[in-house]
């Protein structure tokens, strides 16, 4: 986040430009690699910006996120999925929202821990800890880190306080949104199956081969009552591979973005804990430093020790205000993904608008024709 006309408190991209950046891309990789019981599961990670994919394991993830944490600590950063979900296909959407969140956000994606993760082709895990090594947190490398009091309101405090409280409502309320519209495209997909299997049902009626007593057979109506009804079985399949199709786009347009905005409201929670828990302790840390100076100490070296300690709290407190800076430059980057929730629950109505749609014109069509003579030749 550079300086802008506004200061760099309020420097954040538009919406448009996070959606624009660099976008990637997970997948499973078919076959387990390892011996016996020590297989695991590779991912193949694919991106626009560095072209060729990488493969990676879930412990490279893990290891990318313990360092951006370490040097981001004042930064979101996007929880990671636990290695124990129950299922492969869930962790490797989680993994890719991970993905997601970091390569989008405006100081992660330009790390160069983020550059060797995306493009080491081997010992990946070694070299991100080179990379580490070779430089401190943010507010080591930041050239801002020891200017931003000037930056910052007096009020900031009430402000991070309220807006901690406005975001964490917002999660508990798009996490009950969230688990609705999961529910509904699992309904989905279920509902897909059932009017598969009915179909099935109905194709068998249509066709079965025993021999009716002679009272059907002589029944004008007998044999249009078995076109019928075979004809009807082939419109439910139609129904449910349109079921199915409603089902994933739910998933892919709703379910999932939503829970993208999740993950970024909770490493919004988690950034504030973590600013909340570091000032306490780090004051906590400074004053047992100073009582745990030996008297020995003070007496040989008074002035160097005094300048050690004026240099610890000087230091501690300008971290205080870079990590509140920090903090309301994540809160703004939180408020500027707000007006994408409008357009996921948009896309959610006009999902169900278009699947509503689609049964009454497959009705209305061939469907309703089967549904009619089946009817009238009763």
């Amino acid at each position: 986040m550079h300086v802008a006309r506004g200061g760099p408190l309020v420097d954040t991209p538009n919406l448009a430009d996070l959606l624009q950046r660099d976008g990637v891309k997970l997948e499973v990789v078919p076959e387990k690699k390892g011996i016996l019981f020590l297989k695991h599961v590779e991912y193949k990670l694919f991106s626009k910006h560095y072209k060729l994919p990488v493969i990676r394991r879930y412990s490279d993830f893990s290891v990318l996120h313990t360092l951006l944490l370490q040097k981001f600590i004042y930064r979101m950063v996007p929880p990671l999925p636990s290695k124990h979900r129950d299922c492969v296909e869930g962790r490797c959407r989680a993994l890719q929202r991970f993905m997601t969140l970091v390569i989008r956000h405006p100081i992660l994606s330009v790390d160069e821990l983020v550059k060797v993760f995306m493009t080491a082709s081997s010992d990946v895990q070694v070299k991100l800890r080179e990379v580490f090594k070779r430089a401190g947190d943010e507010y080591m490398t930041c050239p801002l880190a020891t200017h931003v009091k000037g930056y910052i309101p007096d009020d900031i405090q009430s402000q991070a306080e309220a807006s901690r409280e406005f975001i964490c409502n917002m999660h508990s309320s798009f996490q009950k949104l969230r688990d609705v519209t999961e529910r509904m495209s699992q309904r989905t997909r279920e509902n897909s199956a059932d009017l598969l299997m009915f179909g099935k049902d109905l194709r068998a009626l249509g066709s079965d081969a025993s021999q009716p007593p002679q009272v059907a057979i002589l029944h004008p109506s007998w044999k249009e009552h078995r076109q019928s009804l075979h004809g009807l079985s082939e419109e439910f399949r139609v129904l449910a591979d349109k079921a199915v199709i409603q089902g994933a786009r739910e998933e892919e347009d709703v379910v999932e973005k939503l829970s993208i905005f999740l993950d970024l409201l909770q490493s919004y929670k988690d950034l504030c804990d973590r600013h909340k828990n570091g000032i306490f302790l780090e004051h906590q840390r400074s004053l047992q430093r100073r009582r745990a100076e030996p008297l020995t100490d003070l007496l040989e070296n008074p002035e160097s020790r005094l300048r050690q300690q004026e240099n610890a709290i000087v230091t501690m407190e300008l971290r205080s205000y870079f990590s509140l800076f920090c903090l309301h430059q994540e809160t703004q980057l939180i408020l500027t993904y707000l007006p994408l929730t409008t357009n996921i629950l948009a896309a959610f109505i006009q999902s169900q608008i278009q699947g509503h749609q689609e049964v009454g014109n497959q009705y209305s069509s061939s469907f309703g024709i089967h549904i009619h003579t089946y009817i009238h030749g009763c």
